[in-house]
């Protein structure tokens, strides 16, 4: 397997792909680059290089006990990008991930950048503050971290079921999509899992989308029940200059599964525009 080694030691597992244009993902909470295939696979079939890691404490990276945080996510990308010496590049995250490409480009600048797209993203921040009244309470996340440390496993399950809208009525999703993200998850070590909540929820990006200077995408789910899309997505458009912007009529948060065909088809029109 393929790793690189970031400043503290942590191991990044990646998987590169095909030749041409370079374009990477950062993956969601609490899963691993594997949640991005189905992008890859299609993106590479176009004449894409397409390079995806495992966040550190997720998947196949090793599970640190420090920088389990924006920060530490940011300069982790940072080392894959250096390692691989990549240029020109369309940095994809979803959720957690769209948060990891915002402090990326807060902290590193856009000189090897060439556009950004954000999925179901994090950003600008997602818990309740008096200047983001609109948030969800603390007391959300304080119950994840306790679902969490008290039953994982259940935890992982019940949270599949509203990440891919599959509560809804009149839903189609797959068992085997809800088991694979159960089985993602698992892989992820509790501390790190743990620690990440408190960096999805309580980073603030609003300055990091202010330096923005690419061409950048915004996707998101309507029906979103993990980041409501009235606190992210279409503030963070507004936040980024001339940002496009496209949302999903009764969509989940989990949208490069339940709608792959769309989002794919959206992101290919955006890297050849």
């Amino acid at each position: 397997m393929s790793y690189i080694t970031a400043k503290d030691g942590t191991e990044i597992y990646y998987k590169d792909w095909g030749a041409g244009p370079v374009v990477t993902f950062s993956h969601g909470w609490p899963l691993n680059a594997d949640a991005w295939d189905g992008q890859m696979l299609f993106l590479m079939q176009n004449g894409f290089r397409v390079v995806a890691h495992d966040r550190r404490g997720h998947g196949r990276s090793s599970q640190a006990s420090g920088g389990n945080d924006m920060n530490g996510y940011a300069d982790d990308v940072a080392a894959v990008i250096e390692a691989l010496d990549l240029t020109d590049v369309t940095l994809i995250g979803h959720s957690t991930g769209g948060g990891e490409v915002a402090r990326y480009i807060g902290r590193h600048g856009t000189r090897r950048v060439a556009k950004a797209v954000l999925i179901s993203a994090v950003p600008p921040i997602m818990v309740q503050t008096p200047d983001n009244p609109e948030g969800l309470p603390i007391a959300v996340f304080d119950e994840m971290r306790a679902n969490l440390m008290k039953d994982r496993s259940q935890f992982y399950q019940d949270l599949a079921q509203m990440f891919y809208g599959a509560n809804r009525q009149g839903a189609k999703v797959s068992k085997g999509i809800l088991d694979q993200f159960w089985l993602w998850s698992m892989q992820a070590g509790l501390l790190n899992a743990y620690e990440s909540i408190k960096a999805f929820s309580e980073t603030d990006f609003r300055d990091d989308l202010a330096k923005f200077d690419i061409p950048t995408l915004v996707l998101h789910g309507e029906d979103d029940q993990i980041v409501p899309v009235k606190d992210s997505a279409r503030k963070t458009a507004q936040l980024i200059a001339n940002a496009k912007d496209i949302y999903y009529p009764g969509a989940p948060h989990g949208i490069t599964s339940t709608l792959q065909d769309q989002v794919n088809g959206d992101l290919l029109a955006f890297l050849r525009s």
